[in-house]
Order: structure tokens, then C-alpha cells, then sequence
């Protein structure tokens, strides 16, 4: 038996469910999805959305209308939730956490520094204060999945235009060196594991130029999993062409071995 579980940067869950976002779910077949950048709370979708019905659903909106914002969907009944950086206020959405069965999984979203100045301390204030509690979560001796948008390309690997974006946000030496700190620190990068040394794969383009035709994009949507999720992991694929329907983020899915059989 196996677990499959889908992270997704679907930038706008009411757009995304009017572009087809049940026909991908029907064709991946998930058990877990972690979403990030939802926009939404419950009450603003239709009566099938808030309904749920096979699901079992927590949300982290945002307070801010139409912004950010995290969840977690699962066919298994969620026995625990941790909302924010360990327990801490969120009024962002930026992360949820929920225990299903013999695993945790948590759906994260890293500000974008991209913007202003501003933003980008923001989102160095979000990473130093996220870095211990990664740390703390990848000892846990269950399974534990970190999932979502981390907004940054761990290397030149993860960016097709690596040498013109050294200075840009998202490619920053400081970013870089945090992602491989987490990495360092416990977390496994189970994609990166999964496809070796091979460029890619993408999972986010930009809208600029012919980038998602040529799919020349970056990797910053990410499943991170500590030595226990790393020893289940059975399959990894990255969904193009579910992305290019519905998103700027292609979902990224891993299939986990039942942990008896581990």
C-alpha cells in the first residue's frame, strides 16, 4: 500500500476550481493535498468545495482577503493540527500542520521578497524564524513531510537562467545557503533525491516571455522529509502539464510505502 501525497502553489483556489482543478485531482488521485497561495476561506467557495464530501479539510486563511493563505485535504481523518510557526501567530496563512494516521505533513508558504525591500526583510524574518522549528519537526520519530512554495531555488539546477538571477530575489547566495541549511540540518529533498543530478525539473514559470512553453522555470515548490518519510519513499513526479492548466506552479507528488512494510 502507498500514501500519495500532492503539494500545490494553485494561486487562487476559486480560480483554480474554474479551471479544472477537480478534473487533476480525479487524474492524480491524491490521499493528501497541501495547497498554498488559496486566497480564499471556505465560505467563499461553493456549497461542493465547503462540502468536502471524501475529504477531511483544515484551513489556514489569511486575514487579509484574497491573499496567501494554506490547507491541508485528507481522505484520512486529520487527528491534530498545528497552525504558524510552532503554534505562533499566522495571521498570513503561511503554514499549517496536521497529523494523519503515522504522518505529519505540513503545507507551507515562504513570502516572496521579490517586490520591495520590505518584503524581502519580511521574508528573512519568516526563514530565521522557521530554520529551528524545521529542525525540531525533521527529529520527530514519525514520518514527516514538509510541503509547498519555499520561494527559493536551492541551486543553478533549480533555475534555468541561474547566471542572470544571482542578485534576485528568490536565487539569493543568503537564500541558497538557508535552503541547504534546513537541508543540513535533517530535512531530505526528497525530489532532488528521486531525479539526481539532472536540471530541473521546474515547478514554477514565469509569464514572461515563451518561459512555460520552453519550460524554463525554477524549482521552488519542494517536499522535504525527515530519515523516516525518506525510507517510504516509493515514486516522486513533478505534473507539468496540470500546472500549465491551472496554475504558474506545477503540483509536485510523492508516493510513500505503508510504513509497516518499511
Amino acid at each position: 500500500m502507498t500514501t500519495r501525497i500532492l503539494t500545490w502553489n494553485v494561486n487562487g483556489l476559486r480560480a483554480a476550481i474554474r479551471k479544472g482543478l477537480q478534473h487533476w485531482l480525479d487524474e492524480i488521485k491524491p490521499d493528501v493535498v497541501m495547497l498554498q497561495e488559496i486566497r480564499a476561506r471556505p465560505d467563499q467557495l461553493s456549497e461542493q468545495w465547503r462540502r468536502m464530501d471524501g475529504w477531511h479539510a483544515h484551513w489556514n486563511p489569511a486575514e487579509r482577503p484574497g491573499y496567501s493563505g494554506t490547507c491541508i485535504w485528507s481522505r484520512q481523518p486529520i487527528d491534530r493540527v498545528e497552525i504558524g510557526i510552532d503554534g505562533s501567530p499566522d495571521p498570513e496563512g503561511r503554514m499549517v500542520l496536521a497529523r494523519i494516521g503515522d504522518l505529519d505533513v505540513a503545507s507551507i508558504y515562504l513570502p516572496s521578497g521579490s517586490s520591495s525591500d520590505e518584503a524581502h526583510l519580511r521574508k528573512q524574518r519568516w526563514m530565521k524564524d522557521f530554520a529551528p522549528y524545521a529542525k525540531s519537526l525533521m527529529r520527530r520519530r514519525r514520518s514527516v513531510l514538509l510541503g509547498g512554495d519555499f520561494n527559493i531555488a536551492r541551486s543553478e539546477r533549480d533555475i534555468f537562467h541561474w547566471k542572470s538571477n544571482q542578485s534576485t530575489s528568490g536565487f539569493l547566495p543568503e537564500e541558497r545557503r538557508w535552503m541547504d541549511e534546513i537541508v543540513d540540518r535533517g530535512a531530505r529533498d526528497l525530489v532532488r533525491e528521486h531525479f539526481g543530478d539532472i536540471e530541473g525539473p521546474y515547478t514554477w514559470w514565469s509569464n514572461r516571455g515563451q518561459a512555460r512553453a520552453l519550460d524554463r522555470g525554477w524549482r521552488i515548490d519542494y517536499l522535504l522529509g525527515n530519515a523516516n518519510a525518506q525510507r517510504r519513499l516509493k515514486d516522486v513526479r513533478v505534473h507539468r502539464e496540470a500546472g500549465l492548466a491551472i496554475s504558474d506552479h506545477a503540483p509536485v507528488i510523492i508516493d510513500l510505502a505503508d510504513s509497516a512494510a518499511c
